[in-house]
């Protein structure tokens, strides 16, 4: 049984005990290391029990204005176990996890696999990978309550948005969402639509509700197939996304563009991985720089099989691919970034791997750029223990330069971590 606090906030920091009762399980101790010639300190500002804190956040954190961090976990939470939504805000000197929702594996939804997102009003917008009305995952919303809460974990309300009906809608929702100036959504399924390999949708606020359209359905062939990462949104309105598979090459994955045209959306296929040199199986999707330049990583692939982290250029019409780094995979390779890069404002750009690193158990790198090439930082190699492994989330910052993932595995009760790394 999950032992929780006076106010039944699950609390860590150096000394939770003086915030909790005498008969409480202390949960989440702050763990912390120094991280070598770095000069970095990781703390673990949250274990995760398994209980009503939920288990294996695979998705990333999202952060607030104030510093607040959201996000979700896969598993646990109440009696259905199918996983949470979470807020962790600093009280003092520790970190407290309050549970916003657990899921039921029922109509609301089942196995969120991605973060969640906000709006202007603090509202909560993610995906589940399962569950929903024809149990094909859901598209949803988590508001708090039009009252004020009785305890921290009064839980917030969940809306569906859209439950995915597994035909030409698709199904498997697990990438991250993002909204449109005008208030829509756009996200990915991971199967289903015309073909069965996945698709793009959007959805529209309509009338109260919401609809989705469909507004790409992958073949499977050149075009790409089974996307895993959402999409972004430059300034026209164009999306870029990538697939893991599919490709004219060697059906190792594309970073493709979809462009408004009339009334419908035109596809095109920006990169076709080789799977050599230049990487594969990029599950990470894209992200924009202010010249509209596209950075990415590959799970696999590259001079050292673990990886590649990539820029796409425009120039005249085209796309030119330029590997920036190739990074060096765990025995047997692979184990590269299974999620999106971060870029700070001086340029300089971040990201996870799931299974390269020292221990084989996941890393946390920075590269910086001089001269044109890339310099790799190691920032943490997880041991696999305590500290964490497999960070399948991308990283966050806030205001002060402190970074924020997650790793859905390990820690003291091995249900993954929340992570803090401050420079």
């Amino acid at each position: 049984m999950l032992g929780l606090c006076r106010s039944r906030e699950l609390v860590s920091g150096p000394n939770p005990q003086a915030l909790c009762t005498a008969a409480a399980v202390v949960l989440g101790l702050m763990f912390f290391t120094t991280l070598g010639a770095q000069g970095l300190t990781l703390n673990i500002i949250h274990n995760f029990t398994g209980g009503e804190d939920g288990a294996y956040p695979r998705g990333g954190p999202t952060i607030d204005g104030v510093g607040n961090l959201y996000g979700t976990t896969e598993a646990g939470g109440g009696a259905g176990k199918a996983g949470t939504v979470f807020k962790i805000r600093r009280r003092n000197s520790s970190w407290v996890l309050s549970p916003l929702y657990a899921f039921t594996s029922g109509t609301d939804g089942a196995a969120p696999l991605a973060g969640v997102i906000r709006d202007s009003n603090g509202i909560l917008y993610g995906t589940t990978s399962q569950g929903g009305q024809y149990t094909y995952g859901t598209v949803f919303k988590l508001r708090p309550g039009s009252t004020a809460p009785t305890t921290v974990i009064t839980p917030w309300i969940e809306s569906v948005l859209y439950s995915f009906q597994g035909g030409n809608d698709g199904f498997v929702p697990g990438s991250d969402l993002v909204f449109d100036p005008e208030g829509n959504l756009y996200g990915t399924t991971q199967e289903g639509g015309a073909y069965g390999y996945g698709t793009v949708f959007k959805l529209t606020p309509s009338d109260g509700g919401w609809t989705e359209s469909v507004i790409y359905s992958f073949t499977g062939g050149a075009d790409g197939a089974s996307p895993v990462a959402g999409v972004v949104l430059d300034n026209s309105g164009n999306l870029y996304g990538t697939t893991p598979n599919g490709g004219s090459k060697s059906n190792v994955g594309v970073v493709y563009e979809l462009t408004p045209s009339g009334s419908g959306w035109n596809e095109a296929v920006l990169y076709a991985f080789q799977g050599e040199n230049d990487g594969a199986a990029p599950y990470a999707g894209v992200i924009l720089d202010q010249s509209g330049n596209l950075y990415g990583a590959t799970y696999a692939g590259g001079v050292n099989n673990g990886g590649t982290v990539f820029e796409l250029s425009p120039s005249n019409g085209s796309w030119t691919l330029n590997v920036l780094y190739s990074l060096t995979g765990p025995s047997g390779g692979n184990g590269g970034p299974a999620a999106s890069l971060t870029m700070d404002a001086a340029g300089n750009l971040y990201g996870t791997t799931l299974y390269d690193g020292l221990y084989g158990s996941g890393s946390v790198f920075k590269l910086t750029s001089s001269n044109n090439s890339w310099t790799y930082f190691s920032l943490h190699d997880f041991a696999g223990g305590n500290d964490g492994e497999q960070p399948y989330s991308s990283p966050v910052f806030d205001s002060s330069g402190n970074l924020y993932g997650t790793a859905q595995d390990g820690g003291t009760d091995g249900y993954g971590i929340v992570f803090q790394i401050m420079p």
